[in-house]
């Protein structure tokens, strides 16, 4: 049997047409339902992420003013305004594991607007009284926030555009589509719909407020104040891993569910939500559903904590030591048992060891191939904050950090940018040549790398026992390599 394309017609055969069941959602759509949510940035985050999460309360709990609204502000969204018009907005999530596949038909994406073809309509639409939240993926570019002066990029040619009174109705922006549309919302009497960033940025509502309040100063101080005084914007961690959809992919729906679906979306059973409560219009009942709703932005900094050093450091020492290096599976757990956990905060409720074993289960996953190059990018902007502060916090309690010091060495010599065999490859990283400049002057000394003051502080060059340790780590990888050198440091 040819397999069903995915569309609102087709539902009730699809849940029962191929090799293995597939959930369909039974719930009412289009004008029968409120589109409470209004999202900038539908891409695969997006719909293995907020999606599921409004489309399980839509399913199971009832819950009918609260679907999304999609929408792109970019010349590429034009592909998911095509794809999600063809198949009623409708596509289906792959859930892959080694314990096999399953597929689900998620309906929460209600409508989609394109931002080039009618701008206004996204404005009217965030201004509508039925949007309660405008949430956000639209990774950290979006947000013209400068790093170094944590200060909205003013000066950036967008900004500038958005800022120009004359342009207020044909805005390009994520900030200048939020400004026109609270601007209308406030002429017309309404609260401030809340700003929901679902991006993986620590602190992303605090950073999404400022930047917007920065925008708003510059156009209308009156109106900054009142996003200031009556807005929110919840802070947030998000954790799913969503590999890029292949033509393969698509398929394996097809052959395995009888499925014919333009834009699946491949991901992990896991995922994880905790976010502040913080919400200026109302929101969905997200508890219902499993996501952790928290008090403040100190309970989902605790939680953050536990995945930058547990998840992401792991993912460092899986990606720069790597490459299949034998052992790296019990190099890991070790480094995440005996270095980085002692020093996490407790959280009620959290159980870490069940934490750190889902990692496992997650990281050896055969079915995700997420991809070790991707692991591997931007390194500058993550072993500062997934290595490093478990460093410094086993020097302030005297604690062990040989692993994580050589997961620190290991990057040091990736930066070069030449493999255990000499082949040469590319490093990908803002900083390259300052990074290759410092790795080839030090050789085996890591002091001229970690003289980068805005990478490294002063408490890890200062400290003797971490630069021994980093020191004999850098020096028998480049005299040994990677492979030769990590059976030392599993016990």
């Amino acid at each position: 049997m040819a397999p069903l394309k995915l569309n609102s017609k087709n539902l009730s055969q699809i849940a029962t047409a191929g090799e293995s069941q597939v959930k369909v959602p039974t719930y009412a759509r289009g004008g029968a339902v409120k589109e409470g949510i209004v999202h900038i940035g539908v891409g695969g985050f997006h719909r293995a992420h907020l999606a599921v999460y409004i489309d399980k309360l839509m399913q199971n709990h009832g819950v009918n003013d609260y679907a999304i609204c999609g929408v792109g502000l970019q010349p590429f969204d034009v592909a998911m305004r095509d794809v999600l018009r063809a198949q009623d907005g409708l596509y289906t999530v792959i859930e892959r594991s080694a314990k096999g596949s399953f597929a689900n038909v998620v309906g929460s994406i209600n409508s989609f607007l394109f931002a080039p073809d009618d701008r206004e309509a996204v404005i009217a639409k965030m201004a509508h009284p039925d949007t309660h939240i405008v949430s956000l993926t639209i990774t950290e570019s979006g947000y013209y926030y400068n790093e170094n002066t944590h200060q909205l990029q003013s000066e950036h040619p967008d900004i500038q555009f958005d800022l120009d009174p004359a342009n207020e109705k044909t805005p390009h922006t994520t900030f200048g589509f939020l400004y026109a549309a609270l601007a209308r919302r406030h002429q017309q009497g309404l609260k401030p719909f809340t700003v929901m960033s679902c991006d993986n940025m620590q602190k992303n509502g605090s950073i999404t407020r400022h930047m917007l309040e920065s925008f708003a100063r510059l156009r209308n101080p009156e109106l900054a104040k009142w996003i200031s005084e009556q807005g929110h914007f919840p802070n947030a961690m998000v954790d799913r891993i969503t590999p890029q959809t292949a033509p393969a992919d698509k398929t394996a729906l097809a052959d395995n569910f009888g499925i014919e679906d333009s834009w699946p979306v491949v991901t992990e059973p896991f995922m994880q939500w905790v976010i502040e409560d913080r919400f200026s219009d109302g929101r969905p009942p997200f508890e219902k559903v499993g996501v952790q709703v928290v008090n403040n932005v100190h309970d989902v900094e605790q939680f953050e904590k536990h995945k930058l050093r547990l998840l992401n450091g792991s993912h460092s020492a899986i990606g720069y030591p790597g490459y299949g290096a034998p052992g790296i599976r019990k190099f890991v757990w070790q480094m995440m048992q005996e270095e980085s956990k002692p020093n996490l905060p407790d959280i009620p409720g959290v159980n870490i060891d069940e934490y750190c074993q889902t990692l496992m289960e997650r990281f050896s996953n055969p079915t995700i191939m997420d991809q070790l190059p991707r692991v591997c990018l931007n390194a500058s902007g993550k072993i500062p904050q997934f290595i490093m502060p478990s460093i410094a916090e086993a020097i302030w309690v005297t604690g062990p950090f040989r692993r994580l010091c050589f997961v620190a060495a290991a990057w040091f010599h990736y930066i070069k940018g030449v493999d255990d065999n000499g082949n040469s490859f590319k490093v990908e990283d803002p900083m390259v040549e300052e990074l290759q400049a410092k790795a080839h002057a030090g050789g085996t000394n890591p002091a001229e790398l970690l003289s980068i003051k805005n990478l490294f502080g002063d408490d890890l060059r200062s400290d003797k026992r971490f630069m021994q340790q980093i020191t004999i780590a850098l020096e028998e990888i480049s005299r040994d390599g990677i492979l030769k050198t990590l059976p030392k440091y599993i016990d």
